[in-house]
This record gives C-alpha cells, structure tokens and sequence, in this order.
C-alpha cells in the first residue's frame, strides 16, 4: 500500500503495510499520543494487531504514548483453538506466540504484548461498555463494517482462523470470490468426492456442500475450481482452525501429485514455507504429510494452550 493524503483533512496518510511496517522517529516526532483504532477479526494472521504491536513498540522507543480504542472479537472472547508457535518461527502474520483463535480484544492483546513481551510502552486501553466474553459479533447490535476489502462479513471472520492456513497451499481459498475462506477447491479436485472425503470425518459444527466457483483474482484466476463450501452450523462447536487442517489434509490426499505447499515469498517471509509461518511450526505440516491423525495432532497442542489460557488471565478486561 501507498502513502496518500486525506482527502477531508488534508493530513498526510502513511502506510505501514509493505517494507515499512512500523512508524520512523520522524512519523512520531511531533507527537504527544498515537491513537489506535482498528477493528481485529480474533485471528493470530490478521495483521492489523501485528501493525500495533510494533507501532507499540516504536512509540517505547520514540516516548510516545500509546491509546488503544477497543472493539469487539467477533468471535467472542472465551473459545480458544490451536497450537502455540515456536518464536523461532515469527512473521508478519504472527509476531508473537498467540493461538490462531486467541479470544483477546484488540485493547487486550496490546495489554498482553505490552507486558509479557515487554514492550513497555505508556499503554492507555479505552474500554468497551457492555461488551462480555460470550458476546459474538451478532450480539453486539453493531453493524459490520468490513476491516478489510476479503472480510465482507463476520461468517468470514468466523472461519477465517482456519481459512487462511490455505493460503499457504495451492488450493483456492475464495479469494476472488464473494465467499472468501468459505469457498475452498482447485481445477484438481472433484467436488462430490472432496465434500463426503469430509463429511465423514464429522467435524463439529461444520458441514461441507460440493461447489464450483470461478474466482476472478489470485489464485487459479478465471479458472473453474471443484471443492466445496464450508457451512458453519452450530457456532459454538465448529473449530476453525482443526477444520481447515481437514480441508487440506483432505485435499492433499485426494490428489496428491496435483497438490502443492504454496512457496515463499509470502507476507515478507521470503525463506520458510507460507504453510510454516500460518502454523508457526513446520510439526503440523509434516504430521499432515506423515498421515498422522488431526484429532492426535490436536491433543498435542492442548497442553500449551490451557498454559497460555492461563498465562493472559492478567491482561483480560471483561468477565
């Protein structure tokens, strides 16, 4: 994205998505506070809480003061799912170890980043009134406003932290489509075979219906792709993340010379794998490619994720 200038206001816009990912000493200088106000989606990918947290951490540095406005976790902030990544493993679209659903608002992650990974910034957090843990985007009253051009609505957002583990595959993940991350499927697969492959896994809260679609940009562009559509029918049960693990194991052995790792260059990562980067490890890829079952590699993940449950108990603002 490119720097630009407000139309209204006449100030100057910067942008800090592309080689400059975090505000200079010359962007804060004549600064008193930054505001923050973004709307997150309650993934470890989306990289709006990235943005802030290295913004946090070149306020520290500059003596800035930070003030976070927050919003609500569409998903809500009490489910929590997926592995903790291994630091050694960190990018753009995870910075920090936070499980793919981390159940944090925006204003709390920053409480959390600034402490337990010692950012140390002035934080101020301006707290929501009447927002509860339990509360989805849909018992918020509030209108979704799309954050970003392929979240159009919160059954996006909803899926989303296990849809964008297919951006690192070859299959479609939507884009180019009006049901990004819900519509997955390749010119490769066949679309009545993909769909019972995961319907008898009886996913919770998911089913899968046989669709083709044609997206019009990014991947397979004008290009028919079989696979199926994602339905999401008990919120409460459905696992995002697990379930996204299944379409691609799925997919992989459904057609396994056709499928393919996508390959670097991806959110600035140029050396490891996207797959590695979304996961935060390469142990989930490879348990994929070893046929090893999802529910074992799910157990596996659990015991760090109650530790870190614990772990941010400090930074939550709302019961």
């Amino acid at each position: 994205m490119r720097s630009a200038r407000d139309p209204v206001s006449g100030l100057p816009v910067l942008s800090l998505y592309g080689a400059r990912r975090a505000p200079t000493p010359a962007m804060l200088r004549s600064l008193d506070a930054l505001v923050i106000d973004l709307q997150d989606v309650g993934a470890r990918y989306y990289t709006f809480a990235w943005t802030m947290v290295l913004a946090m951490g070149a306020c520290a540095r500059a003596g800035v003061s930070v003030i976070v406005l927050d919003r609500p976790n569409p998903l809500g902030g009490e489910r929590l799912e997926g592995n903790l990544p291994d630091p050694a493993f960190a990018s753009f679209v995870g910075l920090l170890p936070l499980p793919a659903r981390h159940g944090l608002t925006i204003g709390e992650l920053a409480r959390y980043a600034n402490v337990e990974h010692a950012i140390g910034c002035d934080l101020t957090v301006v707290p929501m009134r009447g927002w509860r843990r339990a509360m989805l985007w849909e018992d918020t009253g509030l209108p979704w406003v799309p954050p970003s051009p392929n979240m159009p609505t919160p059954d996006t957002a909803r899926v989303y932290p296990g849809g964008c583990l297919i951006e690192g595959t070859n299959l479609s993940e939507g884009r180019g489509t009006t049901r990004p991350f819900e519509w997955i499927g390749a010119p490769y697969l066949d679309a009545h075979r993909y769909a019972r492959a995961l319907e008898v896994l009886t996913l919770p809260g998911a089913r899968f219906r046989p669709a083709r679609f044609v997206p019009t940009f990014h991947k397979w562009a004008g290009k028919t792709c079989e696979g199926v559509q994602l339905h999401v029918t008990d919120r409460a049960r459905f696992k995002p993340f697990l379930t996204s693990l299944a379409l691609i194991a799925a997919a992989r052995r459904a057609a396994p010379r056709a499928f393919a790792w996508k390959r670097p260059p991806y959110e600035f990562e140029r050396r490891r794998l996207p797959i590695d980067i979304l996961c935060g490890t390469d142990h989930i890829r490879l348990a994929i490619e070893a046929g090893k079952r999802l529910t074992d590699v799910e157990r596996d993940w659990q015991p760090a994720l109650n530790d870190w449950k614990r772990r941010r108990t400090p930074s939550l603002i709302y019961q």
